[in-house]
């Protein structure tokens, strides 16, 4: 059980769904669909708020933590991709927010947009994979970087304490041109005991979800764009020699261009300049010009 209770988030608000709060933040009105982030495991919504704030010039854009993380209610973790799903599912139409919706996932928040997608096909729009997990990794990679491999090498809870200092720094830095509020906000948070917690658990399912989706339905046929970072970062080159980091690369490279290519006009957009924990801060244009584009697809279709 993480516990949220000491946090306190420097912009949006709460809704209750299934008797617990959760926090969401919406900004923005634009006559295409709306655009919902699902944040990576020890991510959290409002470290998009850069690229939400972009989104918002020319759609609805929402930000949320789901259940277990961030700045909503405490809950065990890990949870299955189905009872995330239903519970976006659920806050989205709390809320009034219209769909369909274009999913902008980043790292593990993939696993959650894939179920979104399986349970409710007809409310989405588009998907803007960014650098997101899927189920099929272990197709692409030898079994010392399968989804196995990976929860057992993990960082652990010392180790992650350890690492504090660098974060607080990593934080400070990538969001240097946030507003004070939510940047002191942000570091607070990835410092705490939560961010602690909620990775650790989150990151020890990858193998469950992987299960869960793969027993599924394909996607929906919708207007989809990968952003694939191809740049080492510094968090996996700790943990593994560049030969294996590249073998990673290549497996990555091959996996979104196979899954770009089973959408109508899907594409996978390789950015060799940034990695996979800085890309939603130092690449903000890139993610920009994907949602825009899946946007006006979208819209067109």
């Amino acid at each position: 059980m993480t516990n949220n209770s000491t946090l306190t988030p420097p912009l949006g608000d709460y809704a209750e769904v299934d008797g617990r709060k959760l926090w969401i933040h919406k900004s923005g009105d634009g006559d295409g669909p709306t655009v919902v982030f699902l944040p990576g495991a020890s991510a959290i919504g409002l470290d998009y708020y850069g690229v939400h704030t972009q989104v918002a010039g020319f759609a609805t854009s929402v930000l949320y933590d789901r259940g277990g993380s961030g700045y909503s209610d405490s809950m065990p973790l890990p949870r299955t991709a189905e009872a995330i799903a239903v519970e976006l599912h659920d806050l989205l139409h709390s809320q009034g927010v219209p769909g369909p919706y274009i999913l902008a996932p980043h790292s593990l928040g993939g696993a959650y947009a894939h179920r979104f997608a399986q349970l409710f096909p007809d409310e989405v729009a588009g998907l803007v994979f960014i650098d997101a997990y899927h189920y099929n990794w272990d197709d692409y990679v030898p079994a010392e970087l399968s989804l196995a491999a990976g929860e057992q090498l993990a960082p652990t809870y010392e180790q992650l304490q350890q690492a504090l200092p660098f974060m607080r720094d990593f934080v400070s830095q990538a969001l240097v041109d946030f507003p004070d509020e939510a940047r002191e906000a942000l570091v607070d948070y990835h410092v705490s005991e939560t961010w602690i917690n909620v990775g650790i658990a989150e990151r020890s399912s990858t193998s469950a979800l992987a299960e869960e989706l793969a027993a599924g339905p394909a996607y929906p046929d919708v207007p989809f764009v990968a952003l694939t970072p191809l740049a080492v970062d510094p968090n996996q080159a700790a943990l593994m020699s560049p030969e294996l980091l590249q073998t990673m690369h290549d497996g990555k490279r091959r996996q979104y261009d196979e899954l770009a290519a089973s959408f109508t006009g899907g594409q996978n957009r390789v950015l060799e300049d940034t990695n996979h924990s800085e890309i939603i801060f130092n690449r903000v244009d890139a993610v920009v010009q994907a949602i825009r584009d899946v946007s006006d697809r979208a819209a067109k279709s």
